[in-house]
């Protein structure tokens, strides 16, 4: 199979849009489609739902399908969907993606299992058996910070070799040099995706894909106008951008993703701020520290 046009296409900021909830803790589906409709309206370049912005381990395997079915249709083929379809179950994992696929979505972010910390060649395993049972194409996660194991850049590239329909990786990983040997070893055509708010920019220097940013949650606008600067040619502008939301970054990053990012929606008044327990929402102080930072950004408040 040809993944040729799909890696054309799956550029510049994927949104990794949260998971909203009631005050009850049920799902907010009317408030997922008003998100990833703001996300559209806003230039946002792909959406990705059910990765760690959507707290993926609060949600039952029916819950995490229901959210992709229903994402699916309101995105309507509008842009490029990757739903993350990892878990630190390997038949979760099949399962989630076999559904990533039935239903049509572009590709498949499949994570790092987390928790248990499976060694490189069972890392090769697990991600050869997924990729081995579908055609979709997949997305790694690499994430050190949440899975505590990193995905060596030689299992990488192994598995990029053995497996065609493997494409791409997002990398929230701050050892830059790792990121420099994942497209030489891999291939300069390999989709390199940021998961680090503060190397977005660096990573398209180095001949990244895009990004997976959480903040595209809050200001997609922005983070989308960084990467069409990039890819336009214009350098300045695209670096202007990235110190300039460097701020923003630095407060979403101050308490676990998405308890930050869910506060500042919930200001904007796009979601009611909830998360799942054992999650829950910042510090008063946080909180204050978010608003402030909102209102130097201009962004319009609803709850001050």
């Amino acid at each position: 199979m040809d993944y040729s046009e799909i890696k054309s296409r799956l550029r510049g900021s994927i949104t990794p849009v949260i998971t909203p909830f009631k005050a009850d803790g049920a799902i907010d589906f009317e408030k997922m489609s008003e998100l990833i409709e703001f996300q559209l309206a806003n230039g946002t370049h792909g959406i990705s739902v059910t990765g760690t912005s959507g707290e993926p381990s609060s949600l039952t395997l029916e819950e995490r399908e229901q959210v992709m079915e229903h994402s699916f249709k309101t995105i309507n083929g509008r842009v490029p969907f990757v739903p993350g379809t990892g878990s630190t179950n390997h038949d979760e994992t099949m399962r989630l993606t076999k559904k990533a696929e039935q239903i049509g979505a572009d590709a498949a972010m499949v994570i790092v299992p987390y928790y248990n910390k499976p060694n490189q060649h069972a890392l090769y395993k697990h991600f050869k058996t997924v990729a081995d049972s579908v055609e979709i194409p997949i997305i790694i996660y690499n994430i050190p910070g949440r899975t505590a194991q990193n995905l060596h850049v030689d299992t990488l590239a192994q598995l990029t070799k053995d497996c065609p329909n493997i494409i791409g990786v997002k990398e929230s990983n701050k050892d830059f040099e790792h990121v420099n040997r994942v497209l030489q070893r891999c291939g300069r055509d390999f989709l390199l995706f940021s998961g680090i708010e503060l190397l977005c920019y660096p990573m398209l220097a180095i001949g990244g894909a895009g990004s997976v940013s959480a903040t595209a949650n809050v200001l997609p606008g922005k983070v989308a106008e960084m990467h069409d600067a990039w890819f336009d040619g214009d350098i300045e502008r695209a670096q202007k951008l990235h110190y300039e939301l460097m701020e923003l970054n630095d407060v979403l990053f101050k308490d676990t993703n998405p308890a930050p990012v869910k506060a500042a929606l919930g200001m904007m008044g796009k979601i009611e701020p909830h998360l799942r327990l054992p999650m829950d929402v910042p510090s008063r102080e946080l909180q204050e520290e978010i608003r402030a930072t909102l209102n130097k950004y201009d962004i319009a408040l609803q709850y001050v």
